[in-house]
């Protein structure tokens, strides 16, 4: 009969080596699968924004929410569509960006404003008036809103839109990835000098609260068609943000922009 004859310790380190290097090859496209399919998770969270967009817009006479321009606060989108969504944060969350700045019990990360927004979740923020504390990593277009007189934050009343029945609505951004609730950009705005690089930076730099490398060198968007789809980061300055937007801006092809003009980490992605 035969002795049992057990792995030697050369036959065991060369399994382990074989393991190792398996899982070099495999991480990389197992990881590669899960931002994938995180992406699809914010489509399709996007997907049901604009349906709460629709049915908002059909229950105020074809007009979005006063935003950021009005008093009381109540009229942000946070806060007047709490009925849609529920005041559920998972909705309010891109998945890739989920850590707010701030905990439930208003301890600050420090994080606010700073170079983290590709990551990190606006909020927790909270009014007397909310039903409970919301962050969030998607941000509105403010020029989509149905302004009040005086309050522009950001040129003339004639570029807000107000509503979603507007021609060009598929060209036109509604809700997207961003690292700010909202913002109020123009073709003039500075890309980003590096990923993530905070809000508050570049002064006019609006476009830094949506420029953000979310889903491998695209944010995700709502439209005011209600569409969704990923878009280029260079392709943020295409669109049509406000009614006098200019869509052949410096950044863009069309406006004579060249791929060196781009900061060294955008310089890779397809130019629009």
């Amino acid at each position: 009969m035969s002795e049992r004859r057990g792995f030697t310790l050369i036959e065991l380190l060369v399994v382990i080596a074989i393991i190792a290097l398996l899982m070099a090859v495999l991480m990389p496209a197992l990881q590669r699968v899960r931002r994938q399919a995180r992406s699809v998770a914010c489509l399709s969270r996007l997907k049901q924004w604009s349906l709460y967009f629709a049915m908002y817009a059909e229950d105020h006479n074809g007009r979005f929410m006063a935003g950021h321009t009005a008093q009381p606060q109540a009229n942000r989108w946070v806060s007047a569509m709490g009925d849609y969504y529920k005041w559920d944060d998972e909705f309010t969350c891109c998945p890739n960006a989920t850590k707010p700045w701030v905990d439930k019990n208003g301890v600050s990360s420090g994080a606010e404003g700073t170079d983290v927004g590709v990551t990190m979740a606006w909020g927790y923020m909270n009014q007397d008036h909310w039903v409970k504390p919301i962050k969030g990593s998607y941000g509105i277009n403010g020029y989509c809103v149905d302004i009040q007189a005086g309050r522009e934050p950001r040129g003339q009343a004639s570029w807000y839109w107000r509503g979603p029945n507007v021609a060009g609505a598929a060209y036109v951004p509604l809700f997207l990835g961003a690292q700010r609730y909202n913002g109020v950009v123009d073709s003039v705005d500075a890309p980003p000098v590096f990923d993530g690089q905070g809000w508050a930076d570049g002064g006019g730099g609006r476009m830094l609260r949506y420029c953000l490398n979310r889903h491998d060198g695209f944010v995700n968007g709502l439209f005011m068609d209600f569409s969704s789809r990923k878009i280029g980061l260079k392709e943020l300055w295409t669109f049509k943000w406000h009614r006098l937007y200019d869509t052949s801006g410096p950044w863009t092809t069309a406006g004579g922009c060249q791929p060196s003009d781009w900061p060294e980490w955008m310089r890779s992605f397809k130019d629009y």
